[in-house]
């Protein structure tokens, strides 16, 4: 297990400092961020994304099922002088008004819900007439996409591709390296939520989003803070080959709005 899986003040800095340098650029590109703007995170966890917005001055609001994730978040925004509420709450029974966000963030969580459509669905009333969506997580397929860095064992944490092991090898490889039982189940429940890039544009599509711009990445840009490694974009060539692609792209970005009237990136027949 890494450090910042225990040190969460430590995570907390480093979402920080990733979102402060990467997401909310890319966020602001295709929306410009003033101060009093509504900000939602889903699955907040500590909070970090949402600091540089608070910053900003933005009103920021954090939801996470978790509720040591929800005490930390409000400690570590209490030291840091900014402002933000959070809420602990399944994002589905978040009693908020409807139409009240400009900016929705979703950060590495789509990954960890079942009903992915019914996520997707429920988003939408959240968002206000011109609000964006903010989507970042690792397609499925991806060396570390099954969060294995999340075990306690150098093994299990540092071996790539063992998600995409059968079940019961899987298994087998976790209990081997002595990984405790609700690190497996955690595992395993990533195993069956487990998201491709073309899955989740077909589910944009189902449910009526409009892709206003989407960017994958070889080298995810949280990784420069984590293990110093420089960010780098996946070749348009490969980003735009279905499944292929899911191999390489350690994170996907997309923007979206259920705006019919903005520009949309086409997609090919395999991902509609």
């Amino acid at each position: 297990m890494q450090e910042r899986q225990n040190n969460r003040r430590l995570y907390f800095q480093e979402l920080a400092t990733t979102s402060r340098k990467y997401y909310l650029p890319y966020i602001q590109a295709h929306k410009a961020i003033k101060a009093g703007m509504n900000i939602l995170e889903v699955g907040c966890g500590d909070g970090g994304n949402l600091l540089p917005f608070a910053e900003m001055g933005c009103c920021t609001v954090g939801v996470d099922i978790a509720e040591i994730r929800i005490n930390d978040a409000t400690r570590f925004f209490r030291e840091a002088g900014a402002k933000g509420i959070f809420v602990t709450c399944d994002i589905i029974k978040f009693n908020h008004s409807e139409n009240s966000f400009d900016i929705i963030i979703c950060h590495d969580v789509l990954e960890h819900i079942s009903d992915k459509e019914q996520f997707l669905a429920g988003l939408k009333r959240f968002l206000s007439k011109d609000g964006i969506i903010f989507f970042s997580f690792p397609a499925w397929q991806t060396p570390f996409g099954g969060h294995q860095q999340i075990c306690r064992s150098w093994l299990a944490s540092h071996s790539p591709f063992i998600h995409l092991l059968p079940k019961l090898l899987y298994v087998g490889f976790l209990r081997l390296c002595n990984e405790k039982q609700e690190t497996i189940k955690e595992l395993l429940n990533i195993k069956r939520t487990r998201c491709s890039i073309e899955a989740f544009q077909r589910m944009l599509c189902k449910n009526k989003y409009k892709i206003v711009n989407r960017q994958f990445y070889l080298i995810n840009p949280h990784y420069e803070v984590k293990f110093g490694l420089k960010p780098r974009k996946l070749y348009f060539l490969l980003g735009n080959i279905p499944y292929i692609r899911n191999f390489l792209t350690t994170s996907c970005f997309y923007i979206l709005s259920v705006n019919t009237v903005q520009k949309t990136i086409k997609m090919d027949k395999n991902e509609e």
